[in-house]
C-alpha cells in the first residue's frame, strides 16, 4: 500500500473534564448522566449532529420490545429514556409488548433535555480519530471536524462508540466477528400514507408469530414459549413480490417487523432490510451497505403496495440517518460473558444491574416472560492492558450468544449508567477502575433507581 509521510504538528487542548464519553447512544448517553449525576464534569463527544445513537441516528424505536407481565427490568436510565419520552410525546405503545416506542425523531429533544438538565458538556460533529496516551493509559482523545484536529483530554475515558474504536486504537485486545458469521446490519425506514383500518384488519385476520420468523432464509431457535406469541412479522407481501418478479429471487431476506400504526397513517420503525457481510469498522462497506439497503428498501415498500392491505398509498417517510450495525469489535475484557450467564440467569458479585432473560440475534429469540434475568458484571467492561478507560454499550467483553443478549439497547444502558458511576467515583476517590469500591459503585446505583441484583 502506498503511504504518505505527514508532518508533525501540535494539536489544540480544546477541552478538559473529569469524564469524557466517547459516542452518545443509549450507553454512552447512559454513562455520561450517570456520571454528571454522581457529581463529577463529564464531556459528551458525538459524531452527528444529535444525542441517541441507535434510537435517534438509526431509528430504532424498539427500546424494550421483550417486556410483559413478568419481565424483570433494571430501572434506572434506561426506563427513564422512555418514561422521558412519554411525557414529552415522543412515545406510543409499542405493538408487540407492554413498552413505549420511541419516536426517533422526538427523542433528539428529550436526549438535548437530558443533557442539559445534567449540565453535560456536549460536543456534537466530531468524530473521534485516536486516543491520548500517557504510557497504557488513556488520557483523552483526539477528534477531528469542521474546526480541524483538537484534543480533550480527561481524567477518565468511556467508550461507547460501540466498536470498541477507543479501546482498539489503545492497544487494547480486541476481536472481530468474521465478517460472514456477524448479524446482519439494516437500514430503518418510516412510511406514511397507511389506511390504519384495512391494515390492523388484515393483522388481526392474520396474525404472526414468533414462529413466522423461521421462514425462508432464517432458522430461528426459541424455547418454546415464544412460538405462539403475537409478532408484527410481515413475511407474506414480500414472498408475493418475489413469486411475480417484483422482488428478485434472491433477495428473499426481505421481511420483517414494523413497531407502530399510528392514527395519521405513518407505519414506523420498519425493520425490513437485512444485509449480511457489512462491516461497520469498514467504511467502503458501510457505503455499499446504505445504497443496497435503501434499495432493497423500496423495493420492500413496492411490495407492500401491491400486496398488503391498507398500503396501497404507502410512501417512504424518511430512513434513519446512518445504517444499524449490530456486531463488529469485542473488547477482551477481565471478565468476557459467556453463554451459560444469559441463558442461565448469571450472578456475579460485581453487578452493576440486571436484565431480563432476552437474547436476540445469531439465530436465537428468547423473550422474557418468566421473570428470569441475570447480572450484568463490571468486569465485563474493564478492557485488559490499558488503563483510565471503561468500554460500554455492545462492545463490552462476551461470547456470541452473551452479544446477543448484551447488544441490545436496553443492556447497553445498564451498562452505560454503570460505567458512569464507576469513572465517576474512580475520580473522585482518585483510585484506577480496577481498584474503585464496587460497594460504593452498587450503592450510588441504587440510590440512581437501578436493582443491581
Amino acid at each position: 500500500m502506498q503511504t504518505i509521510t505527514e508532518p508533525s504538528r501540535e494539536t489544540s487542548v480544546i477541552h478538559k473534564t473529569d469524564v469524557l464519553v466517547v459516542g452518545s447512544g443509549p450507553g454512552g448517553l447512559a454513562a455520561a448522566l450517570a456520571a454528571a449525576r454522581t457529581g463529577v464534569d463529564v464531556c459528551l463527544v458525538e459524531r452527528f449532529g444529535c444525542f441517541g445513537g441507535n434510537i435517534t441516528v438509526v431509528g430504532v424505536e424498539g427500546f424494550a420490545w421483550y417486556r410483559h407481565e413478568q419481565t424483570v427490568e433494571a430501572g434506572g436510565i434506561g426506563r427513564e429514556f422512555e418514561d422521558r419520552a412519554k411525557d414529552m410525546g415522543a412515545a406510543v405503545p409499542e405493538s408487540q409488548s407492554l413498552s413505549y416506542e420511541i419516536d426517533s425523531e422526538g427523542f433528539k429533544l428529550v436526549a438535548d433535555r437530558l443533557v442539559e438538565e445534567a449540565g453535560i458538556h456536549g460536543m456534537m460533529h466530531r468524530q473521534f480519530v485516536a486516543p491520548v496516551m500517557d504510557d497504557n493509559r488513556v488520557t483523552g482523545i483526539i477528534v477531528e471536524s469542521k474546526a480541524g484536529r483538537e484534543a480533550i483530554l480527561a481524567k477518565v475515558v468511556i467508550d461507547a462508540t460501540g466498536d470498541a474504536d477507543v479501546a482498539h486504537r489503545a492497544g487494547a485486545p480486541t476481536h472481530k466477528t468474521p465478517l460472514e458469521d456477524m448479524q446482519a446490519a439494516s437500514v430503518m425506514f418510516h412510511l406514511a400514507g397507511v389506511d390504519k383500518l384495512a391494515f390492523m384488519a388484515e393483522v388481526h385476520r392474520d396474525p404472526h408469530t414468533y414462529k413466522d420468523w423461521s421462514t425462508g432464509e432464517w432458522t430461528v431457535e426459541t424455547d418454546g414459549k415464544e412460538d405462539d406469541m403475537f409478532s408484527p412479522f410481515l413475511k407474506k407481501p414480500f414472498a408475493k413480490a418475489i413469486e411475480d418478479g417484483v422482488i428478485p429471487a434472491h433477495l428473499n431476506t426481505i421481511a420483517g417487523t414494523w413497531g407502530a400504526m399510528h392514527d395519521t397513517g405513518e407505519l414506523t420503525y420498519m425493520n425490513l432490510v437485512h444485509l449480511a457481510e457489512v462491516d461497520g469498522t469498514d467504511p467502503d462497506s458501510l457505503t455499499k451497505g446504505e445504497i443496497e439497503g435503501r434499495k432493497q428498501a423500496m423495493l420492500a415498500i413496492e411490495a407492500l403496495r401491491r400486496f398488503m392491505p391498507g398500503c396501497s398509498g404507502a410512501r417512504l417517510r424518511n430512513f434513519g440517518m446512518s445504517i444499524g450495525i449490530r456486531d463488529t469489535r469485542k473488547i477482551d475484557a477481565i471478565y468476557n460473558m459467556t453463554e451459560a450467564d444469559v441463558r442461565h440467569e448469571g450472578r456475579f458479585e460485581d453487578s452493576i444491574g440486571i436484565y431480563p432473560e432476552f437474547i436476540d440475534g445469531y439465530g436465537v429469540l428468547i423473550i422474557p416472560t418468566t421473570g428470569r434475568y441475570m447480572h450484568v458484571p463490571y468486569r465485563a467492561m474493564l478492557p485488559r492492558k490499558v488503563k483510565g478507560l471503561l468500554v460500554a454499550g455492545r462492545a463490552i467483553g462476551g461470547d456470541k450468544i452473551a452479544h446477543a443478549a448484551t447488544r441490545n439497547m436496553a443492556c447497553c444502558a445498564v451498562a452505560g449508567q454503570g460505567a458512569g458511576v464507576a469513572a465517576a467515583l474512580s475520580v473522585k476517590s482518585k483510585t484506577d477502575l480496577d481498584d474503585v469500591d464496587l460497594g460504593q459503585v452498587q450503592a450510588e446505583l441504587v440510590r440512581q433507581g437501578v436493582r443491581i441484583s
